[in-house]
């Protein structure tokens, strides 16, 4: 223990060791107050590049003798911990992305299903389904002069902003 102890308070291991005690200080405070974060993107990235090159320095430190070397050990140890930081960041970014907020235009390319008894240039409603699998009925004019009928398929290829409707095709036909 002795030996681990002279280990992590000698050059350049010192120097993440203190570190380390401020990222379990922080960590520490976090879990106590109840802090909610959104996305702790920088501080989870901090907190694993600070216990990466420790515990990289501490076993240089270790495995090195003392003098000069010991400032490649502290090169090395901040390299090993940037690149590893890097690697085992990759899921949690996926985590912490924001949601695109859901906008209309998602629903141009899918197919809806006509739910008033029919659908025409000027007036129509289909219901879609959304990525989360939940449902939305819409307003949709008929493209051309084909009247689309209740229970219908049909392709949402355009959206009026002015209008706030969507335009449709019958899918069976395509057009």
């Amino acid at each position: 223990m002795t030996e681990f102890l002279a280990a992590a308070v000698a050059f350049p291991t010192a120097v993440f060791t203190l570190l380390v005690f401020v990222v379990l200080a922080y960590w520490l405070t976090v879990a106590l107050v109840g802090l909610d974060f959104d996305a702790p993107v920088l501080p989870i990235s901090l907190s694993f590049f600070v216990l990466i090159t420790w515990f990289a320095a501490l076993v240089g430190t270790v495995l090195t003798p003392e003098g000069k070397l010991r400032y490649a050990v502290l090169g090395g140890a901040v390299l090993v911990g940037a690149l590893l930081t890097k690697v085992l960041l990759i899921p949690v970014r996926s985590w912490t992305k924001p949601e695109k907020p859901a906008s209309r235009s998602d629903f141009v390319g899918r197919t809806a299903i006509v739910r008033t008894a029919r659908v025409t240039g000027n007036y129509g409603q289909a219901e879609v389904t959304a990525d989360d699998g939940g449902t939305a009925v819409v307003q949709v004019r008929a493209a051309q002069s084909t009247e689309l009928k209740a229970g219908q398929t049909a392709l949402i290829f355009d959206y009026d902003p002015e209008g706030e409707f969507f335009w449709v095709v019958d899918i069976t036909t395509g057009g």
